[in-house]
């Protein structure tokens, strides 16, 4: 498989859990946080249709080091 058709995959494989979450499970709301320098999460999340919410200073600890993050969410229109 190549880069291309892999990603491909992947989304695939999270609009059907996104979409399982929201019509079978009933949440009403996806939230998501990526480190801003990770582009490639920043294009999936965007991708899929999270919206950008907020920046959290040093929310998570990774290798030693607090980590800033973007905040990101879905909200079902279902409802």
């Amino acid at each position: 498989m190549t880069v291309r058709e892999t990603d491909r995959t992947t989304i695939e494989v999270l609009e059907s859990a996104i979409d399982y979450v929201f019509t079978e499970v009933g949440l009403h709301r996806i939230m998501a946080a990526y480190v801003p320098k990770n582009e490639r999460s920043a294009r999936l999340l965007m991708r899929l249709g999270f919206e950008r919410e907020g920046y959290a200073k040093r929310y998570l600890k990774i290798a030693g080091r607090w980590e800033d993050h973007i905040l990101t969410a879905r909200i079902s229109d279902l409802r």
